[in-house]
């Protein structure tokens, strides 16, 4: 048996995993929105892109818009938060301390996203902690809950740890000699870390910004609950189709259309990603 067969075969139960579990559903997905909404709320298998020219109407591009909009403030504020985290974590602390810092960055992972959203409501809302300690400071209670800020902040907390890891993972492995050199050389810290730090950590960055910003995008459970659904992101506006429109083929249409997004985006990361890989 060649090695090339041997490869296929050992290939084989990944690949017919993932076309039982992810290319078939995508498949019937995809025959659901060409179809239309039957009057009791059905699919009625009738060939035509109407689901996909109403998804791009004007209304609908603008909720599409304000996903991008939330997922790059989510990205952009994620990595300003974790760079400084992920720098001290690989290069200032103490190395049989930094497993133990670790754990404590995946640490949210152990309990449900959903109970942690729900915290964030005891926090935020009127008679929540945030605005108690603001009355004991006497500066009254706040809108804090059911707003944009809210979403963003729910957001930026869910996924700090996933843009905070690749970078530590890019920071740890920087060569100490490098920044050395950078520094007998008459580089001040400032510019070792511009000129220096920052380019060879950009596989991190990289990684990092793709992880949260594909999840944002499509992100419905904060913006629904810390929003209150008073506006509408790409999530909750599929979520809804599905669940309460009972419009499923025009759901699958923004479905596919919200894939079509992300693919691009990937092919716009492509080169990014390829150039940031180790030689």
């Amino acid at each position: 048996m060649t090695t090339r067969r041997a490869a296929v075969l050992l290939a084989l139960p990944c690949l017919l995993a993932l076309a039982a579990l992810f290319v078939a559903p995508q498949a019937l997905m995809f025959e659901s929105s060409l179809g239309r909404r039957s009057f009791y709320g059905g699919v009625v298998h009738e060939w035509s892109l109407d689901n996909y020219r109403r998804a791009l109407e004007p209304l609908y591009l603008a909720i599409l818009a304000r996903s991008v909009g939330l997922a790059l403030a989510t990205t952009l504020l994620c990595l300003l938060l974790a760079y400084p985290v992920a720098y001290w974590l690989g290069r200032k602390a103490p190395v049989r301390a930094r497993s133990a810092l670790l754990v404590l960055v995946i640490l949210p992972f152990w309990t449900s996203f959903l109970v942690r959203m729900y915290a964030w409501i005891f926090m935020l809302r009127t008679e929540g902690l945030v605005n108690t300690a603001l009355g004991l400071a006497g500066l009254g209670p706040l809108n804090l809950l059911y707003t944009d800020a809210a979403v963003l902040l729910g957001q930026v907390y869910g996924e700090l740890p996933f843009m905070i890891l690749p970078l530590y993972a890019s920071l740890e492995k920087l060569d100490r000699s490098l920044l050395e050199a950078a520094a007998d050389l008459g580089a001040g810290p400032g510019r070792v870390l511009w000129r220096v730090t920052l380019p060879l950590s950009r596989p991190g960055i990289v990684a990092g910004s793709v992880l949260v910003f594909i999840p944002s995008l499509g992100a419905y459970l904060a913006p629904d609950l810390l929003g209150g659904a008073r506006t509408v992101y790409m999530g909750n506006l599929i979520q809804s189709q599905f669940t309460f429109v009972r419009d499923a083929p025009f759901g699958a249409a923004l479905s596919f259309l919200l894939s079509l997004v992300v693919l691009g985006l990937l092919v716009v990361f492509r080169r990014p990603l390829r150039e940031s890989r180790p030689a």
